[in-house]
């Protein structure tokens, strides 16, 4: 940053941050403190009542991004809003970065991120510091300008909307441009037939050479007519063609020119614009060409021809970069317009906007859930496949949590909105998959560094092409010069360098969230390809995170029923996880349970209490033995449970062991398929849990772990996995997203193994809405599979301006005689940005 010069003094600039989580005044001194010591601020001030920061900054020592954090760093949040700007002729930008520097620039924006193939710009920003208003104007500062604002309130509408305008403006040009070309190309022939001799290198015109015999035949007329006549009528079809249908590129060039940039208008613009306008000399005053020695040829036809087919590939690409963008619409449209609310007895169909926290909601048959909830009353097999790509219907009964967005079955219910609006399960993931869309991957640097220079090292190889062709080439060498020049300008695809990226992400991500995959960002995409270890939590990651009953074994002459009846009956007065499986697993039995008295607890060993007017007692080994009860061959049992990882749980009565119940966190049924497909990907499997080591280990045979690091806390993960690091290994943590926070940061991608209503979306650069274990070794293959298509992007792209524009500047004339053409360039052209597009979207099939 520059400093001010001496005895000048910096203005100073003014910004409001509202702040949230201060609970009193000393929360309000403690933002100020922190504020008032953050770099570049020359005074701040916090008010409690209205819960705003007022600071006074040096702009050129902070901007709104540092303040914002500044308030964070004191443990508090900085309320910021998002707005997603649609703007217009983004498509045709090499690079978002003259956008995203403007936006930025502006006070109040804490960060602005340009995504070329949405055609659009993310912009987070501080509300009421800086206006809509103050966005567009930064954005034609740029050079281009924001579209018609659409009238739909829903994102989803409003992209569908933007999406249809684009490609149906596209279309009409196109058609009207194809009608005009057909015409001027019939037009032009003889005046092609009095050129060809000369310009029979040209591939084009020697293409058309026996087109122009047969036509010949056909319309003799046509050839019998003034060439003066037929110039004219070509300039009176083609105007329309240039000033309309191409307008875009001109308006986009003039105003790259007005800003110091220049982009894939340029090329068009100066390749058409001077083929043109030497046409229209050459039409109006063709003594000026004449007088000077030169031909007063026109190429009317190749400039319709060139706006023609660039028109069509951009058509064609619009629709294909729409399709790169299902995946959020699909999500976005999951969400149920309205909700049948319950107010004093009555029901009521209200928007889902106006559906608030804490209102009881009816669900029908077949219908979507509105909001997020936990059901009341009723029950039902809700679909969660399109949100969580779990195939199979989930049971939902008094208790449960319900997501928005999803599909109820057969029965109805009714539930209490927990989540509603932005806070919402889907909503979240909508807003996830829609930020990674909107993200950079890191190997998008390179070709963004090669397209800020692009095309003014490309307007340098045309005219260089142009002054060789003039000074050496053969007569009429002007004319060869000129359609070098332009050639070389249409040939070039900037356009293809800047979507090889993004709409590689747009497709892999949206891939990803249909099924349940979430990644953070481009970053993340690209990371998880490079990953050589994966570190597993056991507790809700490989097993189901809770206990239950997996096995009953019962002394001579008892069945199971009678030994977990009496279990249940004394354990519904306890508090202890186990005994809240022991009576879970009853009442799914469908057993009755008494209600015990004198119940009492010893240590966290066992219980006893009346049950029935029978002593009953429920506890460990050492417990029973206490008791004076005598376990017997009930002990071989509760051994062999111990040894595959089970906790075994004596019952007994009236001094005689009735059985044991063997209780553990059951592993889940897609564990062990999931780490076989890790290791067939070459990714070392380590599991890392905080449980005892022959638990662990216990379970890491059962799944095929071959590593296990046991009884670690939270900082033991983060050490273990920057110890991993430490020894060159690229390492991804797999946890629950909350107890395994830390470890998950630390790793090079945090993989949140999340559920429906809870995604854990802060620590973690992965999110596994499903839960299921099974969709890491998918996040890799499609990362992966990402970035294959991605460097396939490039190597075409790059290969493709490496090739074309020296054969467009002539370099195959010397030895075979031929010149490419200027309608055979745009063709070309057309078909590189749109290969790349077409090769993203084979992602959503990965």
């Amino acid at each position: 940053m520059k400093a001010a010069p001496a005895g000048a003094e910096t203005e100073k600039a003014r910004i409001e941050i509202p702040v949230t989580g201060m609970t009193c005044a000393a929360c309000a001194a403690r933002v100020q403190k922190g504020l008032s010591g953050a770099t570049g601020v020359a005074e701040a001030g916090v008010n409690f009542a209205t819960e705003r920061a007022t600071i006074s900054y040096d702009p050129s020592e902070a901007s709104a991004a540092s303040l914002v954090e500044a308030v964070r760093r004191t443990g508090y949040g900085a309320r910021v809003d998002e707005l997603v700007l649609e703007i217009e002729g983004l498509e045709w930008a090499v690079s978002g970065e003259p956008v995203e520097r403007e936006l930025n620039a502006l006070p109040g924006v804490v960060e602005a991120v340009v995504n070329i193939a949405a055609g659009s710009a993310r912009v987070v920003y501080v509300p009421e510091a800086v206006a809509t208003e103050d966005m567009a104007r930064a954005v034609e500062s740029a050079g281009y300008r924001l579209a018609a604002p659409i009238a739909a309130t829903d994102p989803a509408d409003r992209e569908r909307i933007a999406r249809e305008r684009e490609y149906g403006s596209l279309r009409r040009k196109f058609w009207f441009s194809a009608a005009v070309a057909v015409f001027a190309m019939l037009a032009s022939m003889p005046l092609m037939a009095r050129d060809s001799a000369a310009m029979s290198s040209d591939l084009f015109h020697r293409f058309m050479m026996p087109v122009n015999e047969a036509l010949r035949g056909i319309f003799p007329w046509l050839y019998a007519v003034d060439p003066s006549v037929l110039a004219w009528t070509l300039l009176v079809l083609s105007t329309p063609v240039v000033f309309w249908a191409g307008r875009q590129f001109y308006r986009g060039a003039w105003s790259g020119l007005l800003h110091g940039t220049a982009d894939m208008n340029t090329l068009i613009a100066v390749g058409t614009g001077s083929a043109y306008l030497y046409s229209v000399v050459a039409t109006v005053a063709p003594g000026v060409f004449t007088r000077a020695g030169l031909p007063a040829d026109v190429y009317y036809e190749a400039v319709v021809m060139i706006i023609a087919l660039i028109l069509l590939g951009k058509m064609l690409e619009a629709r294909a970069k729409g399709r790169t963008g299902d995946a959020i619409r699909k999500l976005a449209g999951l969400q149920p317009r309205t909700a049948l609310r319950v107010r004093d007895g009555d029901t009521e169909e209200v928007p889902v906007e106006e559906v608030l926290l804490g209102d009881v909601l009816v669900v029908r048959p077949g219908e979507r859930i509105p909001v997020d909830g936990v059901v009341l009353e009723g029950g039902s097999a809700v679909d969660e496949s399109l949100l969580t790509g779990e195939a199979m219907p989930v049971e939902k009964a008094e208790g449960d949590d319900v997501v928005g967005g999803t599909i109820n079955g057969q029965g109805s219910f009714r539930f209490r909105a927990t989540r509603v609006g932005r806070d919402t399960a889907l909503a979240q993931i909508v807003k996830l998959v829609r930020d990674a869309q909107g993200s950079r991957a890191p190997i998008q640097r390179v070709a963004d560094r090669i397209a800020g220079v692009f095309v003014p090292i490309v307007i340098g190889i045309a005219v260089v092409a142009a002054g060789a062709w003039w000074i050496l080439g053969p007569d009429p060498a002007f004319v060869f010069a000129l359609v070098a020049f332009v050639t070389v300008l249409i040939i070039a695809c900037p356009c293809a360098l800047g979507l090889a990226t993004p709409t590689a992400v747009m497709a892999g991500t949206g891939a990803g969230a249909a099924r349940g995959l979430l990644f953070r960002g481009g970053a993340a995409l690209e990371t998880a390809q490079r990953l050589d270890t994966i570190v597993l939590d056991k507790t809700g990651t490989i097993t189901e995170g809770r206990p239950s009953v997996v096995a009953i074994t019962p002394a001579a002459g008892v069945d199971d029923d009678e030994v977990l009846t009496l279990a249940a009956s004394l354990e519904t007065a306890s508090e202890h996880p186990l005994a809240a499986a022991i009576v879970a697993s009853a009442r799914e039995r469908g057993l009755a349970l008494s209600e015990p008295s004198d119940f009492f607890a010893t240590g966290g060993r066992g219980a006893e209490a009346l049950v029935g007017g029978r002593l009953a007692l429920v506890g460990n080994g050492a417990f029973m033995a206490e008791q004076g009860v005598e376990a017997g061959a009930l002990s071989d049992a509760a051994s062999a449970m111990a040894a595959e990882a089970q906790t075994p749980v004596f019952v007994a009565s009236e001094a005689r062991a009735l059985g044991v119940i063997g209780i553990a966190d059951p592993v889940k049924p897609t564990s062990a398929a999931a780490i076989r497909r890790l290791k067939d990907l070459g990714l070392e499997v380590v599991m890392l849990t905080g449980d005892h080591r022959v638990t662990a280990e216990a379970i890491a045979r059962v799944v095929g772990v071959d590593r296990v690091v046991a009884e670690v806390l939270p900082q033991g993960k983060v050490e273990e996995v920057r110890r991993l690091q430490a020894a060159g290994r690229r390492v991804g943590m797999v946890g629950d997203g909350l107890n395994d926070a830390p470890a998950l940061a630390a790793a090079d991608v945090g993989i949140a193994i999340g559920t429906g209503t809870d995604v854990a979306l802060e620590a973690s650069d992965v999110t596994l809405v499903g839960g299921d274990l099974a969709g890491v070794p998918d996040a890799i293959r499609l990362s992966r599979s990402t970035m294959r298509v991605i460097r396939q992007n490039l190597f075409w792209a790059f290969i493709y301006n490496v090739i074309g524009i020296p054969v467009a500047a002539g370099v195959l004339y010397p030895v075979f005689g031929i010149l490419l053409s200027p309608v055979f360039a745009s063709a070309a052209m057309a078909f590189s940005s749109l290969s790349v597009v077409s090769n993203s979207l084979r992602l959503r099939r990965a």
